[in-house]
């Protein structure tokens, strides 16, 4: 009796040695290796979210951002509420007369600033590196003389005996030196003060006589400042003529605010920046005095930030986006060897392939909390490129194919890497980039007999 093959288990098994059946598999494969690829952006994450809070901790008991605006001149001027009394016995009536004080509140002609920040390394956290400085801040200028007119105050319900000069700055605790205010040819103290707002603390002085204190109509000021302070140093221009110059050894700040710094003298390089800005009363609407309260000028403030212009954990986070490319691309080159020499790869060897190109990854954010991205990527991409090279020799018994593969994975990282620096034309250069991807697969598959 003759033996017949069973017809229904050769159809199976040519099914699943079909290419059809392995696009299939590998596809599948490289949709399950996202999930631990997924994990993977989950701790980059997780690490860059450790590091604000290190960050965020260091600034807190260091000095935080720096926001600036003073001195301002206030004075104090009577107001008088009446109040009708009526005399239950005689039936008589009487006005009673109340007097309280309110303050007024009165901007500098002349304010200059000229302020030195130094970065400051010695604070390090861990693995963490932190934005803080030093700021060693001078300030001079000029008041002129109050004009009540404008507030509809009469002279007489001044009291200028009582004139004192305000503060009002971030980082109180932050301030470094003793304050005190040069007016004129004499020397008063700055004392922190009580108050309502929540953002900024308040710097007054003791009293003083305005009257006493001026000559020829005006006051001048001098004092200085010293804070430690981090990531950012602002001003509110309250002169009626502001000028600030800041000189920093940080190499890479951002300038910011309501008024941009003058492009003339404006100067960056590895040493440090220097900045100077000049704003005119005429540039900002709001007054030279107030009467009872000052209102929020957070709007027109100015100033720089000293940043990180590379930031390790966001480039790892846009690496770890193209994961999906690497896998998908290496499997496809691995695909097409296997259809076109007719060497047979097994799924268990795509899946360890697979890992392989996570563990790049886990490397990489590993390797840049210790030095630089650039460095990190270098060993991560050598050390993945040449594990998958030397498995290739094992899998497709030859040296031709492993070699290509190696090439090809170096050129594909080698591409993520300058994507990954580019900002203006990373678009640009990765659809380039993608396109002769897609043509140099369209050329090597042209042969493969898809219907088999």
């Amino acid at each position: 009796m003759e033996h017949q093959e069973n017809p229904s288990i050769e159809a199976k098994q040519g099914f699943f040695q079909s290419t059809t059946a392995k696009m299939i598999m590998v596809g599948f494969l490289t949709l399950v290796l996202l999930i631990p690829l997924f994990f993977v952006q989950d701790l980059i994450q997780e690490r860059s979210m450790r590091q604000k809070e290190v960050t965020e901790e260091v600034s807190t008991l260091w000095g935080k951002e720096i926001n600036f605006y003073g001195p301002m001149l206030r004075i104090p001027y009577k107001t008088y509420k009446e109040t009708t009394i009526i005399d239950a016995k005689t039936k008589t009536t009487s006005i009673q007369k109340n007097i309280s004080l309110e303050y007024a509140y009165f901007f500098p002609e002349k304010l200059n600033n000229n302020s030195e920040i130094k970065k400051d390394t010695s604070l390090k956290r861990g693995i963490y590196d932190n934005i803080v400085f030093t700021a060693n801040m001078k300030f001079d200028g000029n008041f002129g003389k109050p004009n009540f007119d404008k507030l509809n105050i009469k002279e007489e319900d001044v009291v200028w005996e009582k004139a004192t000069i305000v503060v009002k700055t971030t980082n109180l605790k932050s301030i470094k030196s003793d304050l005190k205010i040069n007016l004129n040819n004499s020397s008063l103290s700055f004392e922190a003060k009580p108050d309502e707002d929540n953002y900024y603390g308040t710097l007054e002085t003791s009293n003083f006589d305005y009257k006493t204190m001026q000559k020829s109509d005006k006051i001048d000021f001098k004092f200085n400042m010293q804070y430690n302070g981090s990531k950012s140093i602002e001003f509110i221009p309250i002169g009626k003529t502001t000028s600030v110059s800041i000189n920093s050894d940080w190499e890479s700040p951002s300038f910011f605010g309501s008024f941009a710094a003058n492009n003339t003298t404006k100067k960056i390089d590895k040493k440090g920046f220097h900045a100077d800005w000049k704003v005119l009363d005429i540039n900002r609407s709001f007054s030279q005095q107030y009467a009872g309260k000052i209102p929020n000028l957070n709007e027109y403030s100015f100033g720089a930030k000293l940043i990180k212009t590379v930031d390790e954990y966001q480039q790892n986070e846009r690496a770890s986006k193209y994961g999906f490319l690497v896998i998908g691309l290496t499997f496809l080159i691995f695909f097409l060897i296997q259809s076109i020499s007719k060497i047979n790869i097994h799924i268990f060897q795509y899946s360890m392939i697979g890992l392989a190109l996570i563990m790049f990854y886990t490397l990489l954010i590993s390797i840049t909390e210790h030095s630089s991205f650039s460095l990190a990527y270098a060993i991560a991409g050598i050390s993945v490129v040449s594990l998958i090279t030397l498995y290739s020799v094992s899998i497709l018994k030859n040296k031709k194919f492993p070699m290509f593969i190696g090439i090809s994975l170096s050129v594909l990282y080698t591409f993520i890497f300058v994507i990954i620096q580019l900002e203006d034309y990373a678009l640009l250069v990765g659809s380039i980039g993608l396109f002769l991807i897609l043509a140099a697969v369209m050329y090597f598959s042209r042969k493969i007999d898809w219907g088999k």
